[in-house]
This record gives structure tokens, C-alpha cells and sequence, in this order.
């Protein structure tokens, strides 16, 4: 095994702070990144799309639950499999509390093209409590590139999606897939790729943030069960 080189304190200091500095550099073109990301123009969804939930039937609209935002997970679940994908468990397994994203307007959801009563004992085995819906009986998963024809069959691929939504207009801001979701799962790398961001004063475009009327503070850290609401 090639382990890394044993130096002295100082000498990893001096190497340390030299990595630092890239590291700083990598989190500023990150922000610039995710600043572009938010100035991408909207697609307006005006198709309608009926799911299954455990409330039974909801529109794409009812899944923001009243908020400004939703992040969907393209959960890899076909119709036929008995069981959801391992990858996409593993990064339903590292998504935290909500509440944090919820207090900044934004709800999130995995959504699944297998029938709802084959989602839910598989759901309650993993122990997840998080909105997920079946798109069983519509086209959203192939609409937003969830589910891809490959000759004869199709073929599904882990995904996010975000959407916006303005009063009763719901708009799509931006997917990503595959290795798009490396490094992804915290409340703060969730928001970084919606419309809204993390809605704090330091981001670009400036104002964005409150654009919706969103109270001034919102993107404020609280203990989850501090948030109001």
C-alpha cells in the first residue's frame, strides 16, 4: 500500500497552506459557478403530471406543498424491479434533516416509476420518512430524461430536477444526473442548485433571494426545531 510521506510538522504546515490556497480558489469558481447556474433562463411546466403519494393522487404542483421550490430525486425504480437502486439509496441515505431546506422554501421528493405499493415496503424497509411518489401512470420521467429508450427498452438514470414555482406557474430551472450528484446531498449543495440558492445576502444575482417575497433572514442556520412553520 502507498501511503503519504511522513515529514515533519512544519513541512506539513508549509504543505497544507499551500493546498489551502487551491482549495479557496476551487470554492470561489464554485460560487461563480453556482451563481451562473442560478442565471439560467426557466422552462414553464404545462403539462400536467399525476402522481401517487401516500395521500393519494397529487399534481407536480401539490408536491412543493405550498413552498417556492422543489427538488425532485429521480430515483431509479423501474415498474418490474422488486427492489430500488442501491446508488440511489445510498444518496436518499445522506439527505438530512429537511426541515432546513423547508425553512428556506423549498420542498424535496423522489419520485419513482414503479407503482406506489411497491415503493412503500421497500420505503419502509430503508427507513425513509421523505416524500416519494410513483410516476407510474404518466411521462414526467421521460419528459425530464429520468427514463431514456434505448431500442426496445428503457433504461433509467439517477437524476435532480428543480422547479420554481409563481403563484400557480410551475417552472423548470435545472436537472443534472449521473455524476451530477457527486458530492451533493446537504441542505446547503441542494439549494446551490435551484433558482432561489441558499438565499443569503451574498449571493448573486443579488436580491434573488427575496425575489418571491421570501422574509428577509430566511436562509439564517436554525435547530430544526426552531424553524416557524
Amino acid at each position: 500500500m502507498s501511503l503519504p510521506e511522513i515529514v515533519t510538522r512544519a513541512h506539513w504546515r508549509a504543505a497544507r497552506e499551500a493546498l489551502l490556497a487551491k482549495e479557496k480558489a476551487a470554492t470561489r469558481a464554485r460560487d461563480a459557478l453556482n451563481a451562473e447556474r442560478r442565471g439560467l433562463p426557466m422552462v414553464e411546466v404545462d403539462k400536467e403530471y399525476v402522481f401517487e403519494g401516500g395521500d393519494g393522487k397529487a399534481t407536480l404542483f401539490d408536491l412543493f406543498e405550498g413552498r417556492d421550490q422543489l427538488v425532485v430525486h429521480h430515483f431509479m425504480f423501474a415498474p418490474e424491479w422488486e427492489e430500488g437502486c442501491r446508488g440511489c439509496s445510498a444518496f436518499l441515505d445522506q439527505i438530512g434533516h429537511l426541515a432546513h431546506l423547508r425553512a428556506r422554501g423549498t420542498s424535496f421528493a423522489a419520485v419513482s416509476r414503479a407503482p406506489y405499493p411497491r415503493i412503500l415496503p421497500f420505503k419502509a424497509r430503508m427507513g425513509w420518512t421523505l416524500p416519494w411518489y410513483s410516476s407510474y401512470l404518466n411521462d414526467f420521467n421521460t419528459d425530464f430524461d429520468a427514463t431514456l429508450q434505448h431500442g426496445d427498452e428503457p433504461v433509467e438514470r439517477s437524476g435532480l430536477s428543480c422547479f420554481l414555482r409563481d403563484h400557480e406557474r410551475v417552472f423548470h430551472t435545472y436537472s443534472t444526473y449521473g455524476r451530477g450528484l457527486d458530492g451533493i446531498g446537504s441542505t446547503t449543495s441542494l439549494l446551490d442548485l435551484t433558482a432561489l440558492g441558499r438565499q443569503e445576502p451574498w449571493e448573486e444575482p443579488e436580491g434573488r433571494g427575496s425575489a418571491l417575497g421570501a422574509p428577509v433572514g430566511r436562509g439564517t442556520v436554525r435547530y430544526h426545531d426552531e424553524y416557524e412553520g
